[in-house]
C-alpha cells in the first residue's frame, strides 16, 4: 500500500508538472505582452539615443574601459557597442537596433526579431553598466522570455499574414507559448518574493512608515504626496499591505479564485509607483509583466474575437496558463 501511494505520488506530481509547462496553449497573452513590451523597448532605447555619443561615445560619460571593468573584464558581459568607436558608426548600429525593435513591437518576423531584440537589450545593458535600473532587468527577462515562446503568433503582422493565407479565425496553440508564459509568471513570483524579503530588512518597513520616506524624498517626487504626514493610518495601511501583497503573491496569485484580486492590486500599486515616485516606465512594465497571469482567452475577449477553431501540437490538449 505504501509503495502504491509513492507510486501514485509520483505519477499524480509528473502528471502536473507536464500539464503546467507543455500543455499548449493560445499565444494571445504573449502577443499582448509582445506589443507592449516592445514598445517599451522602442522608448527606452529611444532615449538611449537622445545622447548616445555621450553615454556610449570612445569620449562619453561611460568610456569602454570603465564599463569593462565594473563588469570585472568577465566574458559573460558582452556587447556588440564596444567595438564601436566612432559616432557614425554607432548611430549606424543604433538605429538598425530601433528598425529591429520597431518590427518585433510589431510582430514581423517575430522568430528572429524577438531574438535580436533580446540581444540589443542585454547588449545596451552591459555597455551602460552603472546607469540602469529596475526598468532595464524587467525589460530583458521580458524580452527574453517572449523569444523562447511564439509571441508573433498573435496581434502581429505575422498573424496577420497566416490569417489570409490559412483562413481567419484560427487560433495556434504551442507549447513554447506555454512555457514562455509559465516562464515569465516564476520570475514575476521570484521578483516579488525578494522585494519583500529585501523589504525585511529596512526598519522602517516593519514600523509601517517606510512609504512615507519615500513621499518626502524630493529625488523620487513626482505628485506632492507630503498631506499624508496628517494620516499615518494611511502610511501605515499602505506600507504593510505593499509588504503583504509582495511577500504572499508567489502564493496567492496561482488560486484561480484569488487570481483577479492579486493581480487587481498591482495595478494600483504600480501605477503609483509611476505618478508619485517619478518612475512611470517602471511601474508600466511590472504592470505589463502582472498580464501574463492573464489567461488568452480574456485578452481574445478583451482584444479581438475568439476564434472556435484551432490548430494543437500533435498529441496534446489544448489548455491556458
Amino acid at each position: 500500500m505504501i509503495r502504491e501511494y509513492f507510486r501514485e505520488l509520483g505519477t499524480n506530481t509528473l502528471d502536473g508538472w507536464n500539464r503546467f509547462w507543455f500543455t499548449p496553449s493560445d499565444a494571445a497573452t504573449l502577443g499582448a505582452i509582445r506589443m507592449m513590451t516592445g514598445g517599451m523597448l522602442v522608448y527606452t532605447h529611444g532615449v538611449w539615443g537622445l545622447k548616445l555619443t555621450q553615454f556610449f561615445g570612445s569620449d562619453g560619460v561611460l568610456p569602454r574601459e570603465l564599463a569593462l571593468g565594473m563588469h570585472n573584464q568577465s566574458p559573460w558581459a558582452w556587447s556588440h557597442l564596444y567595438q564601436l568607436q566612432t559616432p557614425g558608426l554607432l548611430w549606424t548600429v543604433h538605429l538598425t537596433a530601433m528598425l529591429i525593435l520597431i518590427l518585433f513591437t510589431l510582430g514581423c518576423w517575430t522568430r528572429v526579431t524577438s531574438i535580436l531584440s533580446y540581444l540589443i537589450t542585454v547588449s545596451y545593458a552591459h555597455r551602460a553598466v552603472g546607469a540602469l535600473f529596475g526598468l532595464d532587468q524587467v525589460n530583458a527577462f521580458l524580452a527574453m522570455y517572449l523569444a523562447v515562446g511564439g509571441s508573433g503568433d498573435a496581434y502581429s503582422v505575422d498573424a496577420w499574414i497566416r490569417g489570409r493565407r490559412e483562413g481567419r479565425g484560427l487560433i495556434r496553440r504551442t507549447t513554447s507559448a506555454t512555457i514562455a508564459q509559465r516562464l515569465i509568471q516564476v520570475h514575476m513570483c521570484i521578483v516579488y518574493l525578494f522585494a519583500g524579503l529585501g523589504k525585511l530588512q529596512g526598519q522602517f518597513w516593519w514600523d509601517g512608515t517606510a512609504l512615507w520616506g519615500a513621499f518626502a524624498n524630493f529625488e523620487y517626487q513626482t505628485l506632492d504626496m507630503t498631506w499624508v504626514a496628517s494620516y499615518p493610518i494611511i502610511v501605515n495601511l499602505l506600507t504593510q499591505v505593499t509588504l503583504a501583497w509582495e511577500i504572499a503573491y508567489m502564493a496567492i496569485v496561482w488560486p484561480r479564485m484569488l487570481r483577479p484580486i492579486v493581480i487587481a492590486l498591482s495595478v494600483p500599486l504600480h501605477l503609483g509607483i509611476a505618478l508619485c515616485m517619478g518612475m512611470t516606465t517602471f511601474g508600466l512594465i511590472m504592470i505589463v509583466g502582472n498580464l501574463s497571469f492573464v489567461s488568452p482567452e480574456l485578452i481574445r475577449r478583451i482584444f479581438g474575437p475568439q476564434a472556435v477553431n484551432g490548430t494543437n501540437e500533435p498529441g496534446r490538449a489544448s489548455g491556458s496558463p
